[in-house]
């Protein structure tokens, strides 16, 4: 758990012009509430506190799948683990998605700079708080030239950007969740990759610019880079919708056998 008093004060001249964007794209979805700032109250985690203790990923999974044996019967490692590695990467992916897509600012995701909120009840982020001022833009951005500001030359540069912060923020989770659990390295980063991925989907899906989320998809992951499993997969289905294929697998068949995701890669063909 992080309080307000660890992160570093930040004068309204320095905040304003990310703190708009934030505020911006946080009125566009209700999936996590977005935030400059920790706010009050319990729940928030500063990312680099679980990063530097693997314990508290045991103990995340542990309140799971307690919740999950309530809900279902039973709790197998592997979901408690695909659900845990699922939500904790989807953190830095959210900020960094939806404010790529909406503002074409790439903010710092880095560990420290970033806290999550975990709900009690499911015992999923339900929040996600930037504490860092800094970041990138392009030329063509108003904040350019002003404090804690990165210009880039183009678009191109940019989505680089978006890429090389968040593949940094996921080594360092896959370094200590993975010795922790009975996952390779493809499902790890398959994970990171879907992450990613979804989230710039989720970004123009939820604002009716599902077609605009898709260029940025592919423009973020336009091909297998390493570490990332592949390049990103949303395609149109046949209708005014799009769909994608999972890199990985939240194992969530193994307490709902019902249950298949409509993305699931047990079920849902490549190409």
């Amino acid at each position: 758990m992080v309080h307000p008093s660890v992160a570093a004060p930040v004068t309204p001249a320095r905040r304003h012009y990310i703190a708009d964007s934030l505020a911006r794209v946080d009125g566009l979805q209700e999936f996590l509430s977005i935030h400059f700032g920790l706010p009050d109250g319990d729940g928030w985690r500063r990312c680099s506190d679980m990063l530097a203790d693997p314990g508290s990923f045991d103990s995340w999974r542990t309140s799971l799948g307690e919740r999950l044996k309530a809900e279902y019967g039973s709790a197998p490692d592997r979901t408690t683990a695909g659900y845990v590695m699922s939500w904790y990467l989807s953190v830095p992916a959210y900020l960094a998605g939806w404010l790529f897509h909406h503002e074409r600012r790439v903010p710092s995701v880095r560990p420290e700079h970033l806290a999550f909120h975990l709900d009690h009840g499911q015992h999923r982020p339900i929040g996600v708080a930037l504490l860092a001022p800094e970041f990138a833009c392009l030329p063509s951005d108003p904040a350019a030239g002003t404090p804690n500001v990165t210009v880039v030359p183009d678009e191109h540069a940019l989505a680089a950007l978006l890429r090389g912060r968040f593949a940094a923020h996921a080594t360092r989770f896959v370094d200590t969740f993975g010795p922790t659990v009975r996952f390779g390295r493809r499902t790890l980063w398959g994970a990171a990759t879907d992450a990613l991925d979804t989230s710039l989907w989720l970004a123009g899906r939820l604002a009716g610019e599902v077609g605009p989320a898709a260029a940025d998809a592919s423009l973020v992951l336009p091909d297998a880079m390493d570490p990332f499993t592949s390049a990103s997969t949303l395609r149109p289905n046949g209708t005014p919708e799009w769909t994608r294929r999972r890199e990985s697998c939240c194992f969530r068949y193994l307490v709902a056998p019902d249950s298949v995701c409509g993305t699931c890669p047990r079920s849902c063909p490549k190409g």
